[in-house]
């Protein structure tokens, strides 16, 4: 059974069929051996490098599997620091604030109220997916027999973080007091809980001067969702745009069930890309810090690139992906990264990615610029793009061959790489590019595609798409 919750990234299932109580002593168990271990492996083994930090989603099955998760950690040996109800993005300030070995978020994340699953970090908060440790934790959590174990006594302390985590999150803001108007969609989720305790309710404790917050499904106590917490789908935009608009805001922001990423909508209503997005970001931390790197998703638009050259950066391509994209950062030493998934990382951020510290950027960004929202991104989105789009296929190797084949001759100009997927870049003399990359869990081929003009863009997609399968809405 614990075969089908462990996923690439996370653990994941429908509670209680798929992810139940016992299943969650059982990880607890298994990611206190793990992340104890790997903390003395790297000769970091220090008081504190026993501490495991556990937080939780609002999830009516939340406080049982986090319960049997704390007793599985303690009777491993390892301690935990408690910070409840909060969002994932405070579990990776406190693994580096408090210097522990490792953090567990009970979440689910964007998927519906019946669904429950862990996201674990190890030491300074680095991601832990199928070969960065989840596969040892699988191993330690399947072998562990609970009948015959002889417990070790760690110990659970409930420790209140928001205070320092506010600071941290505000230490990114800076409006000078211009007055803003921000809607905040907290989708129900935990959104609810982290905007008021870093804000204020509505601002009106005065903690940010000037800026206006108006909520949007912040009740998190129900376990029911007014859409689905997954801000990457247009029909979950739908309230937050029709409510930017009706009020008058300057700015929009969804954020999804654990709050570790949001999407941002301009003054008129409109999404912003977050490719856009993390090439605004670019400028203004290279403003700061010139010289630095950017890390970018592969399949960010041309622009991401050209604006950190422009302004003097290192761009920095990378695979899709969190783990990925933290990496990348860690490597290069990145200022900032981006993803279109949503997520967005910060060196001062322990190369973490963060929600409402995106938020705030933005937020900071609108103020020192004078301009609207959609004045700031109308000039990076200057080339047409597909959006990803899903293709069902069976052999999705001997697509990508063909793909692969047709395009490698030396007449058709294209530069081809598989960092992830296989990218084929005709930009500079046929001006388009595509990405195809294939689903690790389903028959699909994914396709994003981008050209200097709409008319290349769709005599392209004609051309490629009968060679990917049959193309299905997802």
């Amino acid at each position: 059974m614990l075969g089908r919750i462990f996923k690439a990234y996370d653990i994941r299932g429908t509670y209680p069929d798929l992810l139940n109580d016992t299943m969650a002593w059982q990880i607890g168990y298994g990611s206190s051996k793990y992340l104890l271990s790997d903390a003395h492996d790297a000769g970091e083994s220090t008081p504190m490098m026993r501490n495991i930090v556990v937080g939780r989603d609002m999830r009516s099955s939340s406080p049982s599997l986090t319960k049997q998760l704390i007793q599985g950690i303690n009777d491993h040996g390892g301690d935990v620091i408690d910070l409840g109800m909060c969002d994932t993005s405070m579990i990776y300030f406190a693994v580096n604030h408090l210097d522990c070995a490792g953090g567990v978020m009970v979440t689910a994340s964007h998927n519906p109220p019946h669904y429950n699953g862990f996201k674990i970090s190890k030491r300074r908060a680095k991601p832990v997916g199928e070969e960065t440790g989840l596969a040892d934790i699988r191993k330690h959590a399947a072998m562990v027999d609970k009948a015959t174990l002889i417990r070790s006594n760690g110990r659970c302390e409930a420790r209140d973080l928001w205070p320092a985590y506010s600071r941290h999150v505000r230490s990114f803001l800076d409006t000078g007091g211009k007055k803003l108007k921000v809607v905040i969609d907290a989708s129900n989720g935990m959104a609810g809980t982290m905007i008021p305790r870093i804000f204020g309710k509505g601002s009106s404790l005065g903690l940010v001067p000037g800026l206006t917050i108006v909520e949007l499904n912040f009740d998190n106590t129900k376990n029911v969702f007014a859409h689905d917490p997954n801000p990457l789908v247009a029909a979950n935009l739908r309230q937050v745009q029709e409510a930017v608009v009706k009020e008058k805001a300057d700015l929009g922001v969804c954020y999804d069930g654990d709050a570790d990423r949001c999407m941002i909508i301009d003054e008129k209503g409109h999404a912003v890309g977050c490719d856009h997005l993390t090439a605004l970001f670019a400028k203004h931390f290279l403003a700061q810090h010139p010289g630095a790197a950017v890390v970018y998703d592969l399949r960010s638009t041309k622009a991401v690139a050209e604006e950190i050259t422009k302004a003097g950066g290192k761009a920095v391509r990378s695979r899709v992906g969190h783990v990925f994209l933290k990496q990348a950062m860690a490597e290069h030493n990145g200022i900032v990264g981006g993803e279109l998934s949503g997520h967005f990382y910060f060196r001062d951020n322990f190369f973490a990615d963060s929600g409402v510290i995106s938020m705030c950027v933005v937020l900071s960004i609108l103020a020192r610029s004078g301009k609207h929202m959609s004045e700031l991104v109308k000039p990076l989105a200057r080339y047409p793009q597909s959006g990803e789009i899903n293709f069902q296929i069976e052999d999705k190797d001997a697509a990508l061959a063909t793909l692969r084949k047709e395009f490698a001759a030396p007449s058709k100009g294209a530069t081809i790489d598989e960092l992830d997927g296989i990218t084929i870049d005709c930009f500079a003399k046929n001006g388009w590019w595509l990405n195809v990359r294939k689903s690790n869990t389903e028959p699909l081929l994914r396709l994003n595609m981008e050209a200097r003009d709409k008319a290349t863009l769709s005599r392209m997609l004609a051309e490629v798409s009968p060679k990917l399968g049959r193309r299905v809405e997802h």
